[in-house]
């Protein structure tokens, strides 16, 4: 598909050093283990309140992912492009 009249090709991302990203990759490692792990206990219990902790779990681990993706763009924003 042809890019829209008017529209830039996609920039890389400035570069946020190599503590900063590798503290962003971490932390959305982490936030990825618990997502699957609740989503794998939200699927096994039996037990309704059980099942819906499990779940509370799962929004909470999707709420952090969404909000490190969202902490990691405005500080992009924030960077100025590099010269």
């Amino acid at each position: 598909m042809a890019p829209e009249a008017g529209s830039r090709p996609p920039q890389a991302p400035p570069d946020l050093g190599p503590d900063l990203s590798q503290a962003f990759h971490r932390l959305n490692n982490q936030l990825g283990v618990i997502l699957a792990n609740a989503e794998l206990l939200e699927a096994r219990l039996s037990d309704d309140t059980q099942r819906a902790r499990a779940g509370l779990v799962v929004s909470g681990a999707l709420d952090a992912i969404s909000a490190v993706q969202e902490l990691r763009r405005l500080i992009v924003i924030s960077v100025p492009p590099a010269r």
